[in-house]
């Protein structure tokens, strides 16, 4: 029987009688919904509440995290929908984010388990998940896609990010034939074997995994990590690398944290990125303000490390940086977006995609989605070069594949989607950036925590 220290019990309790509590409200603010999220402090707690908001389609305007430096922390976001209005369903939302909360809650409730037990939630069920990550180049994911279709594994749902170089894909696959998910050994080496072919290629080659789909959580997450561990955000020194991102990292030896700061273009899931890549670092938030003033955003968090120490050294200083800004720009969607609607049938993406290619253009991100007969499917676009599409060619790729299944997104979030134009409002690698004396401090005054906010 596994035993538990005391402490460990305490914190069980102490978590289970003070589960995360959430409000929403429509009426405090003129322009947005407010959520409060208030909670017992654990690990990933922050995480948790920004990917359910992420998860159910709002965007985060502003907002504040503020904590006592114990126990306990609250979260305050101004949110709004995709069109810049206040959530119409706010008593669904409050109901969604309360559930999903509560099922993150109850997973971190648990006491702690044996070192590589999987606390993940069951997801995608009856389906085996491809994990792809390698070199990037034109048509690759047509390539990818042809000798799944040639394999007989059917695309349930897929993911594919493009960043320095490199891609990372998670494809949802089932047996063509049978709709069983693939678990014969042999099928799966030479799956993993063709699919290896294809990413071929590069000092740090390629890899392929078929695992269980039940054990992954968020999908977003894992894209990250995997372009992480991939070391895509070192290739070049955050210095050198062209950017419209602007992420500080300064010291506040009075209080024992380190203070990140970042300036860009706001788009959605930013938040997400952003908390997702502190986490996955091993840093803890204790406090932080965003804000977005049209398309432009400012986000700023003290953190210390799951040690509770600050940032201690240059080097871990500039890969704090170098991460953020490749989470941060690597989903900012570049190209022209092309929704798909059409009826989902054998091959469809290897054809689609293989008009694309045709065309000479190349996809840089991907969202593929399935629900019953009918194929969802989103594509962000450029020349092979990387350039803007020419018009001649998008215009052949949607009469190619039919003008009633095929169309440009001209309206859903132009702005935010935009990787052109300056490095934010004040341009360069440190403008636009809060300073020490900034809404955290007042916040931190406000809670008895510092005697002055100057």
């Amino acid at each position: 029987m596994e035993r538990f220290h005391p402490s460990e019990v305490y914190e069980h309790f102490v978590r289970h009688m003070n589960t995360p509590r959430v409000v929403v409200d429509n009426g405090v603010c003129e322009t947005a919904t407010l959520v409060q999220v208030h909670s017992a402090r654990k690990n990933g707690v922050l995480l948790e509440a920004v990917a359910a908001l992420s998860d159910h389609g709002v965007c985060v305007r502003k907002g504040y995290i503020s904590s006592d430096d114990g126990r306990w922390f609250m979260d305050v976001f101004h949110v709004t929908d995709a069109a810049g209005r206040k959530v119409a369903d706010a008593d669904k939302l409050l109901a969604r984010l309360e559930s999903s909360l509560a099922a993150a809650a109850a997973t971190a409730d648990a006491l702690p388990r044996p070192a590589g037990c999987d606390s993940s939630p069951a997801q995608n069920e009856g389906l085996s998940l491809l994990e792809l990550i390698g070199v990037d180049r034109p048509g690759l994911l047509s390539e990818v896609f042809a000798v799944l279709h040639d394999l007989r594994c059917s695309i349930v749902d897929a993911k594919a990010w493009t960043h320095g170089g490199r891609v990372a894909a998670l494809v949802f696959v089932r047996d063509e034939d049978t709709g069983a998910p693939i678990d014969d050994a042999a099928r799966t080496r030479r799956i993993e074997s063709r699919l290896r072919y294809v990413l071929r290629g590069g000092a740090r080659g390629a890899r392929t995994i078929l695992v269980d789909a039940a054990a992954v959580g968020n999908l977003d997450r894992r894209l990250h990590q995997l372009l992480n561990e991939d070391r895509e955000a070192d290739g070049r020194p955050a210095a050198d690398r062209p950017t419209t991102t602007a992420v500080a990292v300064q010291e506040w030896g009075e209080r024992g944290y380190s203070v990140v700061t970042v300036s860009c273009r706001d788009r959605p899931k930013l938040l997400f990125d952003v908390v997702c890549t502190l986490t996955d670092l091993d840093y803890v938030v204790y406090h932080g303000t965003f804000d977005t003033d049209g398309d432009h955003a400012q986000q700023e968090f003290y953190i210390r490390r799951l040690d509770g120490q600050p940032i201690s050294s240059a080097a871990e200083r500039q890969r704090v940086i170098q991460r953020l800004q490749a989470a941060i720009e690597r989903r900012a969607s570049e190209g022209v977006r092309l929704e798909l609607s059409i009826k989902d049938r054998r091959g469809l993406l290897a054809y689609v995609t293989r008009v694309f290619r045709e065309n000479s253009l190349s996809v840089t991100h991907a969202e593929i989605t399935t629900r019953g007969d009918k194929a969802l499917n989103v594509f962000h676009v450029t020349d092979v070069a990387g350039r803007p599409a020419d018009p001649k060619a998008i215009d052949e790729v949607i009469h190619g594949i039919g003008t009633e299944s095929l169309r440009v997104d001209e309206e859903r979030w132009p702005r935010l989607c935009s990787t052109q134009g300056d490095a934010g409002r004040d341009g360069g690698a440190g403008g636009g950036l809060f300073s020490l004396g900034s809404l955290v401090k007042k916040n931190l005054y406000n809670l008895g925590l510092i005697r002055s906010c100057s």
